[in-house]
């Protein structure tokens, strides 16, 4: 039988490296779906299978999707963009028959809350400490610098050193800040698929050699079982069922800890798949009702990425009312 697949989010580097995972089975139908008509993604499946979407905050994103599975008798939706997946995880009964193929609605909230995603992985021993900025922050005894960053919000937006007690009196307290002990190591990003169970299929660990607008252009698998199992650590403290980027770095002492989740698949996707672990295929396993493997290995490779180009007829190029997928993201 073929599975009939919407891939949303076509223009980000995630979403392109999905289509082209899942481009190369032969149960699967691939759609593709923006809300920009320049989305890259769309032009790597046959025009009839490519979709215009409104903009994942637009109260009428999910009503479109849901009138897409049924018009394409979809059976599985994937969204690549973090906006999109809090809007359908909440409402995914509206888009059956199709199943969303999305962590639980609660495991992205905390995900996506950096105080809330420290306090859950606390029993872990791999958060750092986290506080609110204000009164909760000045009552810590802290070793500057530290670090004090939004409580939402993706990439280094916001981030600022807070080199003494004085900066932290003057941190404000009511910009939804969050102080926390400063990571100084190396920096490493854990691709994790966990299954139906919250077991944890694969954990991969990547370096970021090189990072171009919050995604990493250059870089290497690492095997190393601290990494490895810190990231399955925090993926089973936040009930992760799919795919997740676990973002550690490493602490003064040198151990591994936890600095973020983005709970959806990575813009670096092509590096994990190169290595062994093709996390779209066993995501679409996954939401289908397949058994997946108790584990899967990697292997340590490297990749650089380079600009490429896919080329249409002119009056194949489609119009949209959006433009700039990446201001929505």
């Amino acid at each position: 039988m073929t599975a009939r697949v919407l891939v949303t989010g076509a223009g980000g580097p995630a979403g392109v490296a999905v289509i082209r995972s899942l481009l190369r089975r032969p149960d699967v139908t691939v759609f593709a779906a923006d809300m920009d008509g320049w989305a890259s993604g769309l032009y790597l499946v046959p025009a009839e299978q490519r979709r215009l979407v409104p903009p994942g905050r637009d109260d009428a994103f999910v009503p479109a999707l849901a009138s897409l599975v049924a018009d394409d008798r979809l059976d599985l939706v994937v969204s690549t963009v973090d906006v999109e997946l809090i809007a359908l995880a909440e409402r995914r009964g509206e888009l059956a028959p199709a199943v969303l193929a999305a962590p639980p609605a609660e495991t992205l909230r905390v995900s996506l809350d950096k105080l809330a995603l420290a306090d859950r992985c606390a029993p872990t021993g791999r958060s750092p400490r986290t506080v609110l900025a204000g009164p909760d922050a000045l009552a810590v005894d802290w070793e500057f610098p530290v670090f004090a960053k939004p409580r939402q919000g993706a990439g280094s937006r916001g981030i600022r050193l807070v080199p003494d007690r004085a900066a932290l009196e003057a941190l404000p307290a009511d910009e939804g800040l969050i102080v926390q002990d400063l990571l100084p190591g190396e920096e490493y990003s854990v691709d994790v698929i966990a299954d139906a169970n919250g077991g944890i299929v694969a954990a991969v660990p990547r370096t970021r050699a090189r990072v171009d607008s919050g995604v990493a252009i250059a870089g290497r698998t690492v095997r190393d079982p601290e990494l490895e199992d810190t990231a399955a650590a925090v993926a089973r403290a936040i009930g992760l069922v799919g795919v997740a980027n676990v973002q550690l770095r490493r602490d003064r002492a040198g151990r591994a800890m936890l600095l973020e989740v983005n709970p959806r698949f990575p813009g670096a996707l092509p590096l994990t798949i190169a290595a062994g672990v093709d996390i779209p295929s066993l995501v679409v396993d996954l939401f289908l009702g397949e058994t997946l493997p108790d584990r899967v290995g990697f292997r340590e490779v490297a990749s650089v990425r380079f600009l490429e180009d896919v080329i249409v007829e002119v009056d194949e190029v489609l119009e949209s009312a959006h433009a700039g997928h990446q201001d929505d993201a």
